[in-house]
């Protein structure tokens, strides 16, 4: 059932952000986001998930005043980063009143000007989800290269073409949905290509990380990706048999150890997607939210 909005009032943004130690990021990135909230006529409020950080909370935000409450969940446990970002999600749907989340990284890569663009978006199309669509990255060739790959190994065997991360502005009945389906609990992008086919797209440009190099790496990224083709784990499995077959017709004269590497590859990568689909439980999922320590209130 859609959510009915009343299009003059002002709405309530929930920008959620997942930090695990890298507070210095996130204390620059919340006084750049209050920066950038200038004159912005909706209620802007912020929801930090502490995944059990070991390092003490350093928050420079005295001269922090567009923004409107900034919370602090923190967490028994850590688990992650896309597990925080589905707890984040199902504790506000359940606890907060709002109207749009906002999920981003808070290491300055997801850039805070592009905000305003989301609201924007909102604004103008009130009932549809939308994603930043990466038009740019920071990162270097190699990465970039390897970030391509991901794309295009993604697209051939889930059929579905993934250009955007956990930046985006859900709506509620998007956020109602990714609650309710396991495999948010174990990849955000996936599962929100997934669930929802009624989202718009924006331009958006990786940022330059604020300190310290990336944390993600090819080891990183080759996770992240295979999470997301597990998602569509039943589309692989029918894709890889047609290939296996046709590929195996195509090599049964020819057949050697350099031939049948490519069936190997694939047997490795069916397995590791088998592997990560494990961590799709809707029962951990239904109960994120006893994994909170507690819940601070800093404005």
């Amino acid at each position: 059932m859609m959510c009915v909005l009343d299009l003059n009032k002002m709405k309530k943004f929930k920008i959620l952000i997942p930090v695990y130690n890298d507070w210095e990021s996130l204390s620059k990135l919340l006084n750049n986001i209050d920066e950038e909230m200038k004159n912005i006529n909706h209620e802007i409020s912020i929801i930090i998930i502490d995944d059990a950080s070991n390092f003490d909370r350093q928050l420079d935000i005295k001269k922090i005043s567009n923004i409107n409450s900034i919370k602090v969940i923190k967490m028994r446990e850590n688990r992650g980063h896309a597990r925080c970002i589905a707890s984040g999600l199902k504790y506000i749907f359940e606890k907060e009143e709002f109207d749009y989340v906002i999920p981003m990284d808070g290491d300055g890569e997801d850039r805070p000007e592009e905000i305003k663009d989301f609201i924007k978006s909102a604004e103008n199309k009130p009932y549809q989800t939308v994603v930043g669509e990466r038009i740019k990255r920071s990162e270097t060739f190699i990465f970039k290269f390897c970030y391509f790959f991901h794309k295009i190994i993604t697209l051939v065997f889930s059929g579905h073409s993934i250009k955007y991360g956990n930046f985006t502005c859900l709506t509620k009945a998007t956020i109602e949905k990714l609650i309710k389906e396991k495999s948010t609990w174990n990849s955000f992008s996936g599962s929100l290509s997934k669930i929802e086919k009624n989202k718009i797209s924006i331009p958006s440009i990786r940022g330059q990380r604020y300190f310290g190099p990336s944390k993600m790496s090819f080891i990183n990224l080759l996770k992240h990706s295979l999470s997301i083709i597990s998602v569509f784990r039943k589309i692989v499995l029918i894709r890889s048999a047609l290939f296996i077959v046709v590929y195996i017709l195509m090599i049964k004269s020819n057949a050697s150890i350099i031939t049948a590497l490519p069936l190997i590859l694939l047997l490795i990568m069916i397995y590791s997607i088998s592997s990560l689909a494990l961590r799709e439980n809707m029962d951990e999922f239904d109960k994120a939210l006893t994994n909170i320590s507690n819940i601070e209130k800093l404005k």
